[in-house]
């Protein structure tokens, strides 16, 4: 039995991962933002534990976790939590950067810093579930770019400095699918949502787990997944 961290699971993308794994009968730790959150996320994942912790306030990780227990052997660390405001570059002001760049990319290294040591004894692996956003920046969406770009870099150092400790590393750039992130965004674009034209969020779980199990010969580095429609 595997034992993965996940953020993210509420919903979305780490939702179908979580259900994905529940089911095959892993073991699930599943970050969230305060108790009541934890306590909905046990509810959806029966048999699941939970962490709390904001990845809003990064800095604040280190002493939320070290109250908690945590898990013993990690296979996965699974970065798949993520924020978006949508908005030109001298619209949007250092309330938007700063949060943004929190949750998307100074929480997930955090994160990975705290987790490392137990990963590299258990040679895991660590996920991180970027956009096509962190390869190509777009008009009105140079912050969410920004902080994937940002997100590509820690990936790709990290997997340089761990490969010899064997932990592997795996960025999955999914284009648009279709989660409530993807809804609000329309919203924000001004256009009709349309679920059925996008990427179905298992179709991004089973890139995941393909890459999560690889056999340990190999190790998918990046993976890109666009709409097939």
């Amino acid at each position: 039995m595997a034992i993965h961290l996940i953020t993210g699971a509420g919903s979305g993308i780490g939702a179908a991962v979580a259900a994905r794994l529940a089911e095959r009968g892993d073991e699930l730790w599943l970050l969230a933002r305060d108790a009541n959150r934890a306590a909905v996320l046990r509810k959806q994942f029966p048999g699941s534990r939970t962490l709390i912790g904001d990845l809003a306030t990064p800095d604040r990780l280190s002493w939320a976790l070290g109250q908690q227990e945590q898990p013993v052997r990690l296979d996965s660390l699974l970065h798949i939590a993520g924020v978006v405001d949508l908005g030109g570059i001298g619209d949007l002001g250092t309330k938007v950067w700063n949060h943004t760049l929190a949750v998307n990319l100074v929480a997930p290294a955090e994160l990975t810093r705290l987790f490392l040591p137990t990963l590299r004894v258990s040679k895991g692996q660590v996920v991180f579930v970027n956009s096509g956003s962190g390869l190509r920046a777009h008009a009105e969406w140079g912050v969410y770019a920004a902080s994937k770009f940002g997100l590509k870099a820690v990936a790709d150092s990290l997997r340089a400095e761990e490969h010899a400790n064997g932990v592997r590393v795996t960025t999955v750039y999914p284009g648009r699918t279709a989660t409530p992130m993807q809804e609000r965004v329309h919203a924000q674009e001004g256009k009709a949502y349309d679920a059925a034209s996008w990427i179905t969020p298992e179709s991004v779980a089973t890139a995941v787990l393909t890459a999560v199990d690889l056999p340990r010969d190999a190790e998918i580095t990046d993976l890109t997944v666009r709409p097939g429609r």
